[in-house]
Parts: C-alpha cells; structure tokens; sequence
C-alpha cells in the first residue's frame, strides 16, 4: 500500500463528498486506502459515505473525540507507506497525489510535506507554510505586527513571508488542512497528541518530526481548495479559547520552563484581547442600527409632540408621554426585528412594511386605553405615519456614514456564469433559480471553445465576459472540469470580488464562497423556507405567543385533550422554546431519505389529521417537504386548530 489517506469529519457532509469526488479522481491507479472517521455528525455524512463511496473506510464514534484522536484511530491501522491527513472542507487536483508521493518518494529525508492552498475565492492561503511559533514569532503574529510587515523573514516568521509562495523551501510546521508524512516517520516519532482536542496538534507533530531528524517541505507544484473554517467559525470566541489554549499546551511541551512561561503571558494577553474584542465588536454590530433606530423614532415622536404643543398651546404630562414613547419605540423594533428589517443584506422595504404593522398595533392599543392615559391621537398617528419613513432613512443615513453610498445589494448574488456542458448547466440553473437569491441573468460557459453557437463563451474568454457581463459569481460543473481547472482558473483570476462555486455531479447543492466572511457555503436544491431567519422568528414568536394566549384557557383545553397531562407538558416545553406545536411528521421507516432542515421536537406536524393507514412513507416525506418548502403562518394556526384535542400528543 502506497498511501493512506485519513478524512475526519463533523457535519461537513456536503464539503466531505466533493473532498472524496476529488480523492476518487486522483487516485487513479495508485494503491490508495482512504479512511473517513465521523465524530458523531447528525447531517447525514454516515450515510452519505456508506451509499456513494462504498470503497471508503469508515469509522464511526459515538461521540466527538476530537481531531487528534479520531486521526490516530485511522494512523494506527494505516497500511500506506505514507500518511496524508486531509480535511473534508478540502478539493484536492487530479494529479495531487502522483506529485506528493514521487516528491517524498525522491526526498529521503522528507518527514512531511504540505502544498500550496488557495480559499473559496481562490486566494493563497498564507498558513500553507509556517514557521515555529516561539514567543517572539507569536507575539509578532498575535499583536499584528506580522500583518504590517508581511515579507519580513523576522516579522512574519509564523507564515515564512519572506519564502516565495511558488517555489519549493524547507518549512518548520505543516497545516493539518493538508499533512502529508512518511509512515517511518510517525513509527519513530509518535502520532497526533490526544492532549489537543483540536488545533496546535499539527504545529506538535510538525516540531516533533523535525526533532526527529527529518524535514517538512513546503510543495506549491500542485494546489489545493481550503474552504477554510466549515466547521468551526474562527471569529467565534470558542476558536479564541481553543486555539490560544492549544498554544499553551505546545508552549509547555516544547519550550523551556521561562520561555514557556513568556507564551503563556502572551497567550493570556492575547485571549483577552481578542475575547474583548469580538465580544465588543459583535454587540456593536448587532446593536448599532437598532440603537439608531431608537434614536431616531424617539426623535420623531419628541419632535412631534414639541410641533403639537406649539400649535395648540397644550400641555402634555411627561409622566404619559415618555412611558408610551419608550412603549412606542420598542414596539417599532420588535416588528422591525420580527419582520428581517435588521437581516443581511439590508433590505429597505423589510422593516419599512414591519413598522407598518407595528404603527396599526400601536393604534389599536392606544385606542383601548382608558381616556385618562391618553394624551393625543395626533401625536400617535402623525409619529405612526412617519415611523416606516424613519426606518429608511436610518439606513440611507448608516450606509452613506459606512459606505458613502447608498446600496442595497451588497453579498446578493445575481447574475451566474456557469462553466460546463449543456445538460450540467441546465441541471445547476435548476438548482440556483431556486435558492433564496434573485436571479438576474445566466449565462452559458463552455469547457472548451469548440461547443459552437450554442453557448455565451468559452472558459478561456471567462475574465473578459465576468467583466463585461456584471457577473456576481462563477460556477464550475466538476462533471465537466477538472479540479486541476477549476483551481488554476480561480488562482489565476484577476477580479478577487468574484464569487466561485463548484457543483459536483448528480448532487443537489452547490459548494463555494459566498462571501468574504463566509469561505465555505452552500447552495442547495432544497431551499426551505422555513429555514429563513425572518420564517425562524415568525415561528419561535407564534409557538410563545400562542401558549401566552393560552395560558387563560388552560383549564379548558385541559379537559378536552386526549392526554391531558402531556398537553400541559407541552405547553410548558414550548413556552420555554425546547418545543414547537408544529413541525415535521416522523418517518414511519428510518430508511426513507429526509433532507430537511433542523427544527425544534414538535406536538403537531402536517399529518397529524390523518389516520394512521393515511400516512405512508410516501405521503409523509412530500408533505414534510411541502411544509418545509412552502412556510407560512397560517399553516401553523390551521394544524393547531384542526388538531386542538391532540396537543398533548397523539397517543
């Protein structure tokens, strides 16, 4: 056995079938072992391995034992000569593996080995070849100063900036992304240290391989896709914990006892730094337009009350006004809230109709107060009518501070270039018209420039009609293209803006970036609606309202019940949120393919009407998929009350 190839996987199961067409394709006639070892996804990925790539050794924990640990349980049965670690966010190119084994194969002295990789949108990804990270190196990189002098030997010696990104060098570390090592290397020097739970582990091994007496090499002859952070966001404060913790640990292990106590200290600055910082800059986002609004509608209703007061020369109490006022305002963001007006992409018309609704609320009730609490229908409507008008300007006012312009388009896809034959192409189009983006225009790429009239253009003229043609994002048909193609294309191209994807054969979804911020995303055929943040919100919102509402009718609803005491149950569970009254209807065959989105145990579900006999696998898969597809509010209320005696269960 020439190599085996170790995948760890955790609900990635999109990313992990593209990885494994990619190793399908470059292994070719070389003898090959490929392990997936599954940490307990709930996604799907065990089955999916099991029913596409039957020829896949897979091992499947019962729980997530962490990288190192589910890598070692592959390593230690490993028959290959070398070892290639691989992450399942990876596509590798067709002739990766040929050139990654002559080249250890005509290097000796090669312990490791890592290769060039490129991100979603087809930029170098500079940790494809790393320096040790000693104290002073990691406090350079931590404290940005790396980032300021990028080519420095001294200052970036984390990423090696000084080392040309196309030519092969020497390297300390390796990335675990992508770990290619000679299997008498690891007999000597030992597998991944399970003291890591994830990250640092590869900068261990790296180290530990050198002191072994071998060297890594950094290969950029043959390049990769890293969809980096699929299955931890490195924004989050949990990687900031992880990773700097990770660090300590190496420090301890590696360094002597001062220096190690100088990374620590470092590190311990660090985490606060950053844990500060993203605390802070994530309550500033998610606030910042919200407070503006505040801002601005109590503006309005004060200004509205001054103009009132000059000319009728009345008087208003504060002690009414400043309490409505405050009542008014939070009123106008919860519906600005509940109906997506603080969503990405912004989106005018979202909180403009959201405050509509919340203006006739807030007429209704104050036309119900007593008439000691009331203090002027002139001021309520006039603020009213001019609340929706408010939540446009605010955000006219934030994107000409932030932007200096005014759009609305931003991170919205809308015009496709597909790269691939006809029929792949007719396929993706199918798949993308019905996505949750607003699809302006599709244009039709050949592989070749032989296909004749029947296309817009061929792959070599693709810079020249993005550019032409206002294309947002490029889809490659990996039926079609090979993956050697596709990364060569988005290495190569000039406009960094531009969004690529890959659509791997006969599947329902398309992989690619989908933002700056998001790396890896997914496109797929199965687009619920009820997936929505705005249809999620409607949701959790109609599940607590409706057991507020109730709560009076309680002892009634208690005796018409079925199970009277499971409808109590319930009501609590989905008052607290650990419910919902309405979801998907269970299969009666675990077999039968269910590819829905997540949701919350439910009461009630769309078959819940319908006698036992009624609801076959068939019946039950269309309309979980029809509920899912087609969400809407009223849905939800007409299951509740065709089912009203069954809400403490079926049985």
């Amino acid at each position: 056995m020439k190599l085996t190839i170790v995948i760890v996987n955790y609900n990635v199961q999109y990313f992990l079938e593209q990885c494994l067409l990619s190793v399908q394709r470059a292994i070719g006639t070389m003898a090959v072992e490929v392990y997936v070892v599954d940490n307990n996804s709930v996604d799907g990925s065990i089955e999916m391995v099991a029913e596409k790539f039957p020829w896949v050794k897979l091992i499947a924990n019962k729980d997530n034992t962490g990288f190192s640990k589910a890598n070692n349980q592959a390593m230690r049965v490993a028959q290959g000569e070398y070892v290639l670690l691989l992450n399942p966010d990876t596509v590798i190119e067709e002739d990766t593996l040929v050139k990654i084994v002559d080249f250890m194969d005509q290097h000796p002295d090669a312990g490791g080995l890592g290769v060039k990789m490129v991100d979603g949108k087809g930029k170098f990804l500079p940790e494809s070849k790393r320096g040790l990270p000693t104290p002073e190196t990691s406090f350079y990189k931590i404290f940005g100063i790396s980032r300021l002098l990028p080519k420095s030997k001294k200052f970036n010696r984390y990423h090696l900036g000084n080392l040309d990104n196309d030519s092969t060098h020497e390297i300390e570390i390796l990335s675990g992304a992508f770990m290619m090592m000679r299997k008498k290397a690891l007999d000597q020097v030992g597998l991944l240290d399970e003291a890591f739970f994830m990250y640092g582990e590869d900068i261990d091994l790296s180290w530990r391989i050198i002191q072994g007496g071998w060297k890594n090499y950094y290969y950029p002859d043959t390049c990769i896709i890293h969809y980096k952070g699929e299955s931890t966001k490195k924004g989050s404060l949990n990687y900031v914990f992880v990773f700097y913790n990770a660090m300590v640990i190496f420090a301890k292990k590696h360094f002597s006892e001062s220096n190690a106590k100088l990374f620590s200290f470092f590190i311990q600055v660090a985490i606060w730094l950053r844990a500060s910082a993203a605390i802070l800059a994530r309550f500033i986002k998610a606030l910042a337009l919200p407070l503006v609004d505040a801002a601005a509608l109590l503006g309005t209703l004060l200004f509205t009350q001054k103009i009132y007061t000059e000319l009728t020369e009345k008087t208003i109490e504060s002690h009414l006004t400043i309490p409505a006022f405050i009542g008014f305002t939070i009123t106008w963001i919860f519906s600005s809230w509940l109906g997506g007006g603080y969503d990405k992409p912004v989106n005018p018309l979202r909180p403009f109709k959201a405050a509509i609704l919340g203006s006739l609320f807030i007429l209704l009730s104050y036309s119900l107060l007593p008439e000691s609490l009331r203090f002027s229908r002139a001021i309520v409507l006039s603020a009213s009518l001019a609340a929706p008008f408010v939540f446009i300007l605010t955000r006219i006012f934030s994107q000409l501070l932030l932007k200096g312009k005014v759009s609305w388009k931003k991170n919205v896809t809308r015009r496709f270039a597909i790269v691939g034959s006809k029929d792949e192409i007719e396929r993706v189009k199918g798949i993308i018209l019905q996505t949750f983006f607003t699809v302006e225009d599709v244009i039709y790429i050949s592989a070749t420039p032989e296909e004749g009239n029947q296309y817009q253009g061929h792959l070599a003229q693709l810079e020249e009609i993005v550019r032409v043609r206002n294309v947002d994002s490029v889809i490659f048909c990996a039926k079609d293209l090979s993956s050697s193609t596709i990364i060569s294309t988005m290495s190569n191209f000039g406009n960094s803006e531009i969004e690529f994807k890959i659509a791997p054969p006969e599947t329902l979804y398309i992989i690619g970036s989908n933002s700056i911020d998001t790396s890896g995303d997914v496109y797929m055929l199965e687009v619920n609606s009820i997936s929505k943040s705005s249809n999620q919100r409607v949701k959790s919102s109609f599940d607590i309202g409706l057991s507020l509402l109730m709560t009076p009718a309680l002892p009634f609803l208690f005796f018409i019940q079925k199970a009277p005491l499971s409808f109590i149950k319930n009501w609590f569970l989905v008052l607290i949120q650990q419910k919902t009254w309405v979801g998907f209807a269970p299969a009666n065959n675990t077999s039968v393919p269910m590819k829905l989105p997540r949701l919350k145990p439910s009461v009630l579900h769309p078959l819940s009407h319908l006698s036992a006999l009624s609801r076959t696998d068939d019946n039950i898969q269309k309309l979980n998929i029809v509920y899912a597809k087609d969400y809407r509010l009223s849905n939800d209320l007409g299951i509740v009350l065709k089912n009203i005696r069954k809400l403490g269960g079926e049985s």
